[in-house]
């Protein structure tokens, strides 16, 4: 059928590759094998490489403005990937892309609370239900929050009714034709499933690539955040934070395990900061550390005494790249939900409570554990709308390369940051203004075309 995603199809195929343990039955009658029982269901949401690794999107990191290409490396780029970081609305992408990528999880997340509806829970399989149940409400949610950030515009009360959202895919029937939803409807659908996940979840995972309550509580407080709902935002940070809270210290830490002088990422795989683990995708190549080079404006914002100096980054070809991702890989950037992201956001949220004092407690939390010990001075402010100045300043500094900081210009030029994104290429500007229509990146042709989906407009 033509209304039939090409991504659909690959979702039924991945099914029967997972690998993590034997979780097929079969079914006599037709031969076809599915997951049915709740350990099935459990490996299914439990395979890393469908609903964790290299999944989130890469093209809002690629739009965005912390990094830069030479003109050497810009021309080795594919024509994709030129428009993309020229902001040139660029449809024909191909598969795999972030669309595609996202909607997998998706997929499973659907198929999960489908089968599980057939599975009366009792005294014995009570826990293993409530986790396969609540996973999965959470994995669709997360996965609808990182298309919503990429595909559709910033949210906006005056005209969340009218702008475009995503398709909120919630059968895994694939014959069920796919339509946008509004981006009003796109969030209450994200908010529903995530507050609906906490009454199934536990406190802490038996493992950070499994969804839990304090990372429901995270995953609501960055849709609010996005939303700029700043008083539901504050509420699960705090919530979050309550159930888990622990910083690396960057002056000595057991979670690094390398030194801050090597060109690796020095950070433990898994480390303590980590509250649920995933992975932006490897689709776009000019973020890739063997290109992209670190924006000098930014590298100004640190002070010398700034351990995540050294950290995050490593001379590279007489510039800088960076190599501080938590997936102890800086070929590999860390996408998912820490502590370090929720105390910047509940202290951001502080200040725009007008509340200096506790907005500085969380932001020198944080950043006591950043600089040199010897040297550290906690951060004042004269008042609320400077602390909120240097908070900002500190979530960019703190949270590069974790697929947050285009959708922190989409909201916060709704704020009317009025931050202005240059490139300059061969002598010729290109601009991206706040608020463009090109904040919202171009769906794939081919779903358009399959799913008879309207593109965006610019």
């Amino acid at each position: 059928m033509k209304n039939i995603f090409l991504f659909m199809l690959v979702c039924l195929a991945s099914l029967a590759n997972l690998g993590c343990k034997k979780y097929l039955d079969k079914k006599s009658s037709t031969g076809i094998t599915v997951p049915t029982t709740l350990p099935d269901m459990q490996a299914l949401l439990d395979n890393a490489t469908n609903m964790n690794r290299q999944r989130t999107p890469t093209f809002g990191e690629a739009s965005a403005d912390d990094y830069f290409l030479l003109p050497a490396d810009y021309e080795t780029q594919t024509e994709r990937d030129q428009n993309v970081y020229k902001w040139i609305p660029y449809e024909n992408y191909g598969w795999p892309n972030d669309w595609s990528s996202c909607y997998v999880p998706v997929y499973n997340s659907n198929y999960c609370l489908e089968q599980i509806q057939k599975i009366q829970p009792t005294l014995q399989n009570q826990q293993a239900w409530n986790n396969v149940k609540g996973s999965a409400l959470f994995y669709r949610a997360y996965y609808f929050l990182q298309l919503a950030w990429t595909f559709a515009k910033a949210y906006d009360t005056d005209s969340a009714f009218i702008d475009p959202g995503i398709a909120l895919r919630q059968t895994s029937d694939i014959n069920v034709k796919s339509v946008r939803a509004n981006i009003s409807e796109t969030y209450e659908r994200i908010i529903e499933d995530a507050e609906e996940s906490i009454a199934y979840l536990p406190d802490l995972p038996v493992h950070v690539n499994r969804p839990s309550k304090a990372a429901a509580y995270g995953l609501l407080a960055r849709t609010y955040l996005s939303m700029r709902v700043y008083d539901s935002a504050f509420k699960y940070a705090d919530l979050c934070l309550n159930i888990q809270h622990e910083l690396m210290d960057y002056n000595g830490d057991p979670d690094i395990i390398g030194s801050f002088n090597d060109a690796e990422s020095p950070f433990k795989l898994f480390n303590k900061e980590t509250i649920f683990y995933t992975e932006m995708g490897y689709d776009i190549t000019p973020i890739s550390p063997f290109y992209a080079k670190v924006d000098t404006i930014l590298l100004a914002l640190y002070a010398d005494d700034d351990l995540r100096k050294k950290a995050f980054f490593a001379p590279y070809s007489g510039y800088l790249q960076f190599k501080g991702s938590y997936t102890q890989d800086m070929w590999t950037p860390f996408t998912g939900l820490a502590t370090d992201e929720v105390y910047l956001i509940r202290a951001e949220c502080y200040a725009r409570k007008n509340d200096k004092t506790n907005a500085l407690r969380d932001l020198n939390a944080l950043l006591i554990k950043r600089y040199k010990s010897i040297s550290f001075k906690p951060i004042t402010a004269t008042d609320n709308k400077e602390a909120l100045k240097v908070i900002l300043s500190e979530r960019r500094k703190e949270l590069l390369y974790r697929g947050l900081r285009f959708q922190d210009i989409k909201r916060l030029n709704k704020e009317g940051a009025g931050i202005i994104q240059k490139r300059l290429i061969a002598g010729q500007s290109f601009i991206l203004y706040p608020n463009d229509p090109r904040y919202a990146l171009p769906i794939p042709k081919e779903v358009i075309d399959n799913s008879g989906m309207s593109q965006n407009t610019y």
